[in-house]
């Protein structure tokens, strides 16, 4: 799993040029699906580590009336809120040329 605590992701909306997302793949169309997979990977990653995190503190009671607030619940989930949105990294990835992606139909000459 990628650590994407350290990304540079942009956190607020930012505009590009649409010539820089298209230019590996010479079509746009191409370049927002693959770019949309990988933020769908990278959301999943993020939920699972949360989760995990959440996890580690979590406090098991008999009584389903009765919620503990646990402070350091808070603080990791309050940590995940101020990442990037998956789709700010995916992008990132995608200008940095982090992603690997392949396109099945062109590969097919090597296959028979």
């Amino acid at each position: 799993m990628k650590d994407y605590k350290n990304t540079n992701a942009a956190i607020t909306t930012i505009t590009f040029d649409k010539t820089k997302i298209e230019e590996q793949t010479e079509n746009i169309y191409k370049a927002i699906s693959i770019i949309s997979k990988r933020a769908v990977q990278v959301s999943e990653d993020l939920k699972t580590e949360l989760i995990e995190k959440l996890e580690e503190f979590a406090t098991f009671n008999d009584s389903l009336e009765e919620v503990f607030e646990n402070k350091e619940q808070i603080e990791v989930s309050r940590f995940y809120e101020k990442l990037p949105k998956s789709t700010a990294i995916a992008v990132d990835e995608w200008l940095n040329e982090e992603i690997y992606y392949r396109d099945p139909k062109e590969n097919n000459d090597n296959l028979g």
